[in-house]
């Protein structure tokens, strides 16, 4: 999954900046509806990735009921936190 072209699935632009308070509501509840169906753990995690870049992601016990998809997205989580500027 390229993320420009899930910004454009979910959003119809790759540009963050771009997009309308609507549109990124909209796209997020979508996002959520397509995690929720989604079956392929990699999808599925790259799906949850995007949402918690958004910071509307669902808590890890209900996105994941694998504990190593857990584990992984805690690592995702760190990574993340750790290259915010201070």
């Amino acid at each position: 999954m390229d993320f420009d072209d899930q910004l454009r699935r979910y959003f119809a632009t790759a540009d963050l900046e771009a997009i309308s308070p609507d549109a990124l509501k909209a796209g997020i509840e979508k996002l959520r509806v397509d995690l929720g169906l989604e079956q392929d753990r990699a999808r599925r995690f790259a799906l949850w990735s995007l949402l918690y870049m958004l910071g509307a992601s669902p808590d890890l016990d209900i996105a994941f009921k694998d504990a190593a998809d857990r584990d992984a997205a805690r690592d995702f989580m760190d990574m993340i936190e750790s290259r915010q500027p201070e």
